[in-house]
């Protein structure tokens, strides 16, 4: 399984382009809406939030 979390809807295009590319696996995309946008906020504050959304 191949995990892609993104700030939005936009990863859904880099997941599309995975599971095309790598048939065989399993694609997991969480969009996190509720926090975006990302780009403000800091690393530490980023990989918080990555390990609640798993």
């Amino acid at each position: 399984m191949i995990g892609i979390f993104d700030s939005g809807v936009g990863g859904m295009t880099v997941a599309k382009a995975v599971e095309q590319l790598l048939p065989q696996y399993r694609i997991a995309y969480f969009g996190d809406l509720a926090r975006t946008p990302y780009g403000s906020k800091s690393p530490e504050t980023i990989i918080a939030y990555a390990r609640q959304n798993t």
